[in-house]
């Protein structure tokens, strides 16, 4: 899954600030816990305390009882970077927004690697879809892979 490539830039920084060893991913288990749980930020600059509101706000904030554990961030993730590219952002602009916006570094071609992946699942669906005669299932499968290849 995609979010399985996102590295938090500032994850050295939490690791210290919590006291333990952490990953650099960004939603690896023990990276969301130590953000949900409430450390201080404040020996953060402004511009970093802004990205890591941004990505408990975007990513952390669900009403499962496992949070952030139940598998949400990596969701609203991927959802995310569709979301993006809907809009009419390529890999690399996606890329660089998520980098800005969360300081979450990623490769473009890790990226666009998802994006065909995803377009190849919607294709499936879509055709499945007109087999068990659900045209508006179809169609609105088919309008997501045109967006995601314009």
């Amino acid at each position: 899954m995609i979010a399985d490539r996102a590295r938090l830039r500032v994850a050295k920084r939490i690791e210290r600030l919590a006291g333990y060893r952490l990953s650099d991913r960004a939603f690896n288990g023990t990276m969301l816990e130590t953000l949900s749980s409430g450390i201080n930020y404040d020996s953060f600059d402004f511009a970093v305390r802004e990205q890591i509101l941004a990505f408990f706000n975007d990513f952390l904030r669900c009403d499962c009882r496992d949070c952030p554990l139940c598998g949400c961030p990596e969701k609203k993730f991927a959802q995310k970077v569709l979301e993006l590219r809907e809009n009419g952002l390529d890999h690399r602009q996606i890329a660089s927004f998520l980098a800005d916006e969360y300081g979450i570094e990623i490769f473009p071609a890790d990226i666009l690697s998802f994006l065909e992946d995803t377009v190849h699942v919607l294709e499936a669906i879509s055709d499945i879809s007109r087999l068990k005669g659900r045209q508006e299932l179809a169609k609105k499968t088919d309008d997501h892979i045109r967006l995601i290849e314009r």
